[in-house]
């Protein structure tokens, strides 16, 4: 029989959604910082999608997400994070209300170059009360923009967390995990005050 000690600890595991429009960097983030090699279920555009998706300010993409990301980091032998990365495309959202079932946070990853498509991922998890954080995708290094104002003009409130990111960058992509963590800990932690205060 074997002793307490030299049992093997099954790890508690968390799953976090990245999500965004359209081109934003899931697919890139998800490769970036998962340690396994990811699962990516991208497929090339083609004449198919021409009046269907909108390539606006990202005419030069070749392939898009059509199911799932999935990429896997340990924390530790006791905490183990999944990543699922949503199709950014409106013809795929069918897929997010189960993609999100059991979901502790997610990151809804935006481009300062098209903020508005942002807007259905943040009323996504807003609606639904998931925990999240905005990373600012800085395409090629370029910051056009602060924090502050991109929570502005996505009229965010200020316990969101935004935080420019690099998603190519595997420790600016944990940052913004780290991020999503918080914002999942602060609002589990506001929920206990209310129940105590009850």
């Amino acid at each position: 029989m074997e002793s307490a000690s030299s049992e093997r600890i099954m790890p508690t595991a968390l799953k976090i959604l990245i999500a965004g429009g359209f081109g934003v960097g899931k697919t890139t983030m998800v490769g970036s910082v998962s340690e396994v090699p990811p699962l990516e279920t991208e497929e090339r555009i083609t004449a198919a999608s021409v009046g269907i998706d909108n390539l606006a300010g990202v005419e030069g993409k070749l392939s898009t997400t059509v199911a799932m990301d999935f990429g896997r980091i340990t924390i530790s032998p006791e905490l183990v994070l999944y990543l699922f990365g949503t199709p950014g495309q409106d013809r795929f959202w069918f897929m997010w209300d189960d993609l999100a079932t059991g979901a502790l946070g997610a990151l809804v990853l935006a481009d300062t170059r098209r903020l508005d498509a942002s807007f259905a991922a943040i009323d996504f998890f807003e609606s639904r009360e998931i925990p999240f954080a905005v990373g600012v995708n800085c395409f090629n290094g370029h910051r056009d923009c602060t924090s502050e104002q991109v929570r502005q003009a996505l009229a965010l409130a200020p316990s969101i967390p935004v935080i420019l990111c690099d998603v190519r960058d595997r420790n600016s992509s944990k940052e913004v995990i780290l991020a999503v963590l918080e914002a999942a800990r602060a609002q589990a932690a506001a929920r206990l005050t209310q129940v105590a205060g009850c």
